[in-house]
């Protein structure tokens, strides 16, 4: 591949899956660079610091903002921040990786202003019910966190229209491989050798 690649931008609704996916896109095609955001929030168990996400403190995050260093960044769920730290987005598509930012509504918005060639990918669920199952089957947040994304994911729901393309997140390996379909990289299957 040769110069800039274009940048996907998956997001979606809290509990939809988008970790996930992202996470089976990695697993299948290593050769996509996927970003790794900052957040404030503490880790959840098995989530690892640079892996999963940057865990930093609040003042880190108010460095890394007042430094220019994220191409995006919101408050979530009225709680904890989180954003994407600008360069390596900018060393990933200078070096011709096909790229993709896993981020959350706001982020895309803010990522559409300063980016608007990239190519912007919302991830549904296959029904209200199932995104309630999928976050209560998650056991993560308390009843009252719970109650908080639930009212954030029905805002990100109706800003759908706002993307370029919609996957419908039925089953996580078939999503990851519409989302890989969009980068012009062949199946996964297509490539194994068994």
């Amino acid at each position: 591949m040769s110069g800039p690649s274009r940048l996907v931008v998956l997001a979606g609704p809290t509990a939809v899956g988008k970790g996930t996916v992202a996470a089976a896109v990695r697993a299948e095609h290593p050769e996509v660079w996927i970003s790794v955001s900052a957040t404030t929030r503490a880790p959840r168990p098995g989530e690892v610091d640079g892996v999963h996400y940057h865990f930093v403190d609040d003042a880190a995050f108010d460095r890394l903002v007042a430094d220019g260093q994220m191409l995006e960044w919101a408050v979530v769920h009225g709680t904890h921040r989180y954003g994407t730290p600008r360069g390596p987005v900018e060393e990933a598509l200078a070096a011709g990786r096909p790229a993709m930012l896993e981020i959350d509504l706001q982020g895309a918005r803010q990522v559409r202003a300063t980016m608007p060639e990239a190519l912007f990918v919302f991830l549904a669920p296959p029904s209200w019910d199932e995104l309630v199952r999928r976050l209560v089957g998650r056991g993560t947040e308390t009843a009252e966190e719970r109650e908080r994304r639930l009212a954030t994911a029905r805002l990100e729901l109706a800003a759908e229209p706002e993307f370029d393309t919609t996957i419908v997140n039925h089953e996580v390996r078939a999503a990851a491989a519409e989302l890989v379909a969009l980068f012009g990289l062949p199946a996964a299957d297509a490539t194994r050798r068994d």
